[in-house]
């Protein structure tokens, strides 16, 4: 029976990549000059670093930026709370999201179910797994999910006939 797989997953090499140039430009732009402005990451976790307000959101522009050079969505990430660190610098931290959220599966469900499509969708954990008879059933749960208005960055993956 064909089925689809809904995922959420962020490429962690890319993002490393995109750091690293972020970093790069860090270093070598004038206006960073003197500064101590970084981003490091710890799992899923990124740790922005920077002087003060100005500079943490240029910090936060160059990596959008570079996210975006990388096909990197930037959906993925939530930013936390700007807080004080040492040395009246300000840190903030940004956590990678994994895996579709458990409301937004329901959410994808509810509108699968509430157009009458003939598949069947199952949440597997963090990731939607949908079957039908047809691969055109499937195409059309796809393009109906594809049509809703998700923040959250989705994958389809694993499409088998």
């Amino acid at each position: 029976m064909p089925s689809f797989d809904i995922v959420s997953r962020t490429d962690l090499a890319e993002v490393d990549n995109a750091i690293q140039g972020a970093m790069r430009e860090i270093s070598t732009r004038y206006d960073f000059k003197g500064s101590d402005c970084t981003i490091e990451r710890a799992e899923e976790v990124l740790t922005l670093r920077a002087d003060d307000d100005l500079k943490l959101k240029q910090v936060h522009e160059l990596l959008k930026g570079y996210m975006a050079r990388r096909k990197v969505d930037p959906g993925a990430f939530e930013f936390g709370k700007e807080e004080m660190a040492t040395g009246n610098s300000i840190r903030q931290l940004v956590t990678l999201n994994q895996g579709v959220p458990r409301d937004v599966a329901q959410k994808i469900v509810k509108a699968i179910k509430a157009d009458k499509k003939k598949v069947q969708v199952a949440i597997q954990g963090d990731e939607l797994r949908v079957t039908g008879k047809k691969r055109d059933d499937l195409q059309a749960a796809m393009a109906l999910v594809k049509e809703m208005d998700i923040a959250h960055p989705l994958q389809y993956v694993n499409f088998r006939d």
